[in-house]
């Protein structure tokens, strides 16, 4: 965390830096994407949304990468990860209570949490999506998984909405920001759809791979051997036009942030759902590899979003203080968002 950001966020407590500094790398070191967007904000509201990334990131490490002693058994492990869950979930109460917590995110969050009023129900669902993630490893349909979605991914943007701000009635803009988590979050699972089958995962809908002939077995094979098949390719196609639908449902929502803010969110949009080209431009190959946006395509986007951001704020300075900020007209929104 640079200590321009800090100091722009009234952030004074030597202890309270350091648990913000934490959060900022872990951001930049886990969410190249979402760091980048993270940049476009003003420096002032960059720390919380550090804080908010960085609780998100540890309670998914202990889920996804704590290490087991080897040759354990697969429940010994699951044992291991539930407790590093608790402990978690207990020094969350407590930070949110103002209570001293142990972990740095914990400190972080609580303070992001007290600054900008993020009600506390949105990390109970998100630690309640992570312990899921310990025993249910696959859902029936996309019905099944919005519900696991939206303790993992819709809250996640309800969160972030009172750091970001509004042109309308907070309770307005909620819906599409919970949307735009979802959309963020079905990109992952398409681009880590062959990492998340090592973990024994599979987030595509059931119903949606057996309409293509396609079971866990075949996954399993395809993945091992690197060999393709045409009915892979269509499931995962289908769950490309899936998360394109969930873009579109979120795309209104963005002219609906503080113009100061749209930037990053627009960036942010524009660049996850570069992935997606980027999964259609590799045959749809994600059981194989990783797809990514190239790093013109980011760097291009960046810089527009650098001219967008200059933009607002000189607006903002123009803006007598008391002039209020004029709702958004609709717009087409993936012409809007783009």
């Amino acid at each position: 965390m640079t200590d321009r950001e800090l100091d722009a966020a009234g952030i004074t407590d030597p202890r309270l830096r350091a648990a913000y500094t934490h959060c900022r790398a872990l951001n930049a070191r886990h969410g190249r994407t979402y760091f980048l967007a993270t940049r476009l904000l003003p420096p002032a509201r960059r720390p919380a949304v550090h804080a908010l990334y960085g609780f998100a990131r540890w309670a998914d490490d202990i889920v996804d990468a704590l290490d087991g002693t080897p040759g354990a058994p697969a429940g010994d492990e699951t044992l291991r990860r539930t407790a590093a869950l608790d402990r978690l979930s207990g020094d969350l109460t407590r930070g949110l209570a103002g209570g001293p917590g142990a972990a740095p995110v914990v400190r972080a969050l609580a303070d992001t949490s007290e600054r900008y009023a993020v009600d506390h129900r949105h990390f109970t669902d998100f630690l309640a999506a992570m312990r899921s993630d310990l025993t249910v490893t696959e859902y029936a349909d996309y019905g099944a998984l919005r519900g696991y979605m939206h303790g993992s991914a819709a809250v996640i943007g309800l969160q972030m909405l009172p750091v970001l701000g509004t042109v309308v009635p907070r309770e307005e803009a909620a819906p599409y920001a919970a949307e735009l988590g979802v959309a963020f979050q079905l990109t992952n699972f398409l681009r880590d759809v062959g990492e998340d089958l090592d973990r024994g995962r599979i987030y595509l809908p059931q119903d949606l791979l057996a309409a293509h002939g396609v079971d866990r077995d075949l996954l399993r094979h395809c993945r091992d051997t690197g060999r393709d098949d045409r009915r892979i390719t269509a499931a995962l196609r289908a769950f490309g036009s899936l998360t394109r639908d969930a873009y579109r449902r979120a795309a209104p929502g963005v002219p609906m942030l503080d113009p100061v803010a749209r930037p990053c969110i627009r960036t942010a949009f524009v660049l996850y759902g570069g992935i997606l080209d980027a999964v259609a431009a590799d045959g749809w190959a994600a059981l194989h590899r990783r797809a990514a946006v190239p790093r013109r395509r980011r760097a291009l986007v960046a810089a527009d979003g650098l001219l967008r951001v200059t933009a607002a704020r000189l607006a903002a300075r123009r803006t007598p203080p008391d002039t209020p900020t004029p709702t958004p007209r609709p717009t087409t929104p993936l012409k809007e968002a783009a």
